[in-house]
């Protein structure tokens, strides 16, 4: 098996569970999230359309190794189809994942002699800018994300939007801090009132271990500038 595929398994392993097969089969973590800020009946829903997903991704998966890639093409084929379907449901994973990660600590705390406080600080100039540029991200995700990383082009930490699971996705872009902002994510509890839900969530995210994504994201900028 070749170095690049061992760590793409591995990634998949450590951010979505389970064992991994030669298809990058996994079975979804289940996530416990703590908050009172949601209802049982959304963070059951949210964990069935993760574990769904994640499942769908298994599929495409096995359906590609069998994929006839000498009738790919660019205007219909079912490779095609399935690469698409694999993009879309691998970010879909991926982001659910980040997501359930990062919130529901009821004990949030952030100091200032964090490492992703000292790095949102010189990236934004100050924490504040960058809490309202976030929620400014949040409120215009069109029912998607809003992601905080760090660009290996730009070289410095930013917001971005994310609309749906697929569209928008930056390239080069390491993920630390994220926020789901689809309608399902919060609808049931807060109605329209996105900006509520978004300034709740926030109050609970899990600093600890997006400071453990930030001490990562630095070792791999330090890997990728030798």
């Amino acid at each position: 098996m070749s170095d690049i595929k061992k760590e793409i398994q591995l990634a998949i392993k450590e951010s979505l569970g389970g064992v991994l097969k030669e298809s990058y089969v996994t079975e979804p973590k289940k996530f416990i999230l703590k908050t009172e800020s949601l209802s049982e009946k959304t963070k059951a829903a949210r964990q069935l359309e993760f574990e769904q997903l994640v499942k769908t991704l298994n599929e495409v998966s096995a359906q590609l190794d069998t994929a006839d890639r000498e009738l790919a093409n660019d205007k219909s084929s079912s490779f095609r189809s399935l690469k698409l379907d694999e993009a879309h449901n691998m970010n879909a994973a991926f982001l659910r994942a980040l997501h359930f990660e990062n919130i529901s600590d009821l004990s949030s705390t952030l100091t200032m002699d964090m490492l992703c406080f000292l790095r949102l600080e010189r990236d934004f100039g100050s924490f504040d800018n960058w809490q309202k540029d976030f929620i400014a991200c949040a409120m215009s995700s069109r029912d998607g994300y809003a992601l905080t990383g760090y660009s290996i082009f730009l070289k410095r930490y930013m917001n971005m939007v994310i609309d749906t699971e697929a569209l928008n996705v930056p390239i080069g872009f390491l993920p630390v801090i994220c926020l789901d902002v689809s309608d399902g994510a919060y609808y049931r509890d807060y109605i329209s009132d996105r900006k509520s839900y978004v300034i709740r969530m926030m109050k609970e995210l899990n600093w600890e271990k997006i400071e453990t994504r930030f001490k990562q994201t630095e070792s791999a900028q330090k890997a990728l500038t030798k």
